[in-house]
C-alpha cells in the first residue's frame, strides 16, 4: 500500500459519501495503490454504514476528540504516505497528486494553505478569517520559526514514519498544532501548497467551537514556547526591579520611600522565579524532544547543564555569600552607629535580594537533579 487517506468522522452522513468519492478519484489520479480509512468517533447517524458501502475501512474510536480519531487512523494506516482532511466536504481530496508529489520530493509534511489558494464565500466565519487563523498562524511563526502561512489548515499529507516518530499525544483539536510544532522541533522538512476551502454543506451543524478551540491551540503553543510565555515577563519584572531601585537610590520622586524597595524586591523575586522556571521547562522539552533554541543552548553551556547541576549549586553558594556579606556590613555598621538610614536600607535590600537568588537557584538545581535522575534510561 502506498497511500492512505485518513478521515476523522462524527455524524457526517450528509457528506461522507462525497468525501470518499473524492478520495477514490484522488487515489486514481495518483496512479498508486491506496486505501481509505474513516476513524469514526461515535457517530449516531448512518455515517458508518455509508462509509463502508462507499469502500472505506472504518475504525471505531471510543476516545472522543479530533486528535484521538486521527491517531488511531494513522496507526492503522498501511500506506507510506498519508493524506488527512475532514469528513465535511470542505477540502478536496482530488488534490492528492499535488501533495504526494511534494512528499516524493523529500518533504516529511506538506500543509495546505487556504489563504494562498481559495476560500469560497461563506466557507470561513469572519472571526476565523480576520482574527483567529491569522493571529494563531502569526504566533506559530513567531514562537517556533515555522515558515508556514496557514498553521491550522485541515488538509495535509505526510510520511507515516516521520509523523509516528513525533509521538503525538493530543486528543483534541490542538492535535493539528502539535503535529506542526513537533515537526519543526524535530527538524522535519515541511512545505505548503495552495488549497481550496469549500463552503459547508447546507444544513450541516459545525463541530468547531471558536473560542474554546482557539484557546486550546494558543495554550498548546505557549506550553512549548517558554521563551515567550516565561522569559518575556521575567525580563519586564527584572527591568522594573532595577529601575525602581535606581529611582530610590537617586531620590527620584515619588520613588524615595521604603515602599519602592518593597516593589523592587517583589519584581526581582518574580523575575528570578520565572527565569528559573524557564530553565526547568526548557530542560524538560530538551529531554523529551532533544530540542533547544540557539540562545538556550548557549545558556545551557554557561550553566554547565550538559554535565549536571554542580555549577548551579556553586552559583547558589556565591549568591548566598554575597547576601551574608551585605547583612554583615549592615550589622557591623549598625553596632558602631556608622550607618545612615539610606545605607541601611540599601544593605538590607541587597542582602534580601541575593538570598532570594540563592534560594531560587538552589531549588532549581534540586529539581533538575531529581528530573535528571528519574529521566535516566
Amino acid at each position: 500500500m502506498q497511500i492512505s487517506f485518513v478521515i476523522p468522522c462524527l455524524n457526517e452522513e450528509q457528506t461522507i459519501e462525497s468525501v470518499i468519492s473524492d478520495c477514490h478519484q484522488g487515489g486514481r489520479l495518483c496512479k498508486k495503490h491506496y486505501e481509505i480509512i474513516v476513524a469514526d468517533n461515535g457517530s449516531t447517524d448512518k455515517s458508518v454504514e455509508l462509509a463502508e458501502s462507499a469502500g472505506a475501512k472504518v475504525q471505531h474510536v471510543k476516545i472522543k476528540g479530533y486528535g484521538a480519531a486521527l491517531k488511531v487512523a494513522i496507526q492503522q494506516a498501511q500506506g507510506n504516505f498519508l493524506i488527512m482532511a475532514d469528513a465535511d466536504c470542505t477540502y478536496n481530496f482530488q488534490q492528492a497528486p499535488e501533495f504526494i508529489s511534494k512528499i516524493e520530493e523529500g518533504y516529511d509534511l506538506v500543509m495546505g494553505n487556504r489563504f494562498k489558494g481559495n476560500i469560497e464565500k461563506g466557507a470561513m466565519p469572519f472571526l476565523h478569517y480576520y482574527v483567529g487563523n491569522p493571529i494563531l498562524s502569526f504566533f506559530g511563526r513567531l514562537f517556533f520559526d515555522i515558515k508556514i502561512g496557514d498553521f491550522h489548515c485541515g488538509i495535509r499529507a505526510f510520511r507515516k514514519t516521520s509523523i509516528e516518530s513525533l509521538n503525538l499525544k493530543s486528543n483534541g483539536m490542538e492535535f493539528a498544532s502539535e503535529m506542526v510544532i513537533k515537526a519543526r522541533l524535530s527538524n522535519l522538512k515541511m512545505t505548503e501548497i495552495p488549497t481550496t476551502l469549500q463552503k459547508d454543506f447546507p444544513g450541516r451543524r459545525p463541530h468547531l467551537k471558536t473560542w474554546r478551540y482557539g484557546w486550546r491551540h494558543l495554550k498548546f503553543m505557549l506550553s512549548l514556547s517558554p521563551k515567550y510565555n516565561i522569559v518575556s515577563p521575567s525580563i519586564l519584572f527584572l527591568f522594573a526591579s532595577v529601575l525602581l531601585f535606581i529611582f530610590q537610590q537617586t531620590g527620584v520622586k515619588p520613588f524615595t520611600g521604603a515602599n519602592t524597595l518593597i516593589f523592587s524586591a517583589c519584581s526581582l523575586t518574580l523575575s528570578i522565579v520565572m527565569f528559573t522556571d524557564y530553565i526547568f521547562t526548557n530542560e524538560m522539552i530538551y529531554a523529551r524532544l532533544n530540542y533547544g533554541s540557539k540562545h538556550y543552548k548557549k545558556l545551557r553551556k554557561v550553566l554547565g547543564l550538559r554535565s549536571g547541576t554542580d555549577r548551579l549549586y556553586k552559583l547558589s553558594g556565591i549568591s548566598l555569600t554575597f547576601s551574608l556579606f551585605n547583612f554583615s556590613l549592615l550589622l557591623i555598621q549598625a553596632f558602631n552607629d556608622l550607618l545612615s538610614r539610606q545605607l541601611s536600607i540599601t544593605y538590607g535590600f541587597l542582602g534580601c535580594s541575593f538570598i532570594i537568588v540563592s534560594a531560587t537557584i538552589y531549588l532549581l538545581a534540586s529539581k533538575l537533579s531529581s528530573f535528571y535522575l528519574i529521566s535516566q534510561k
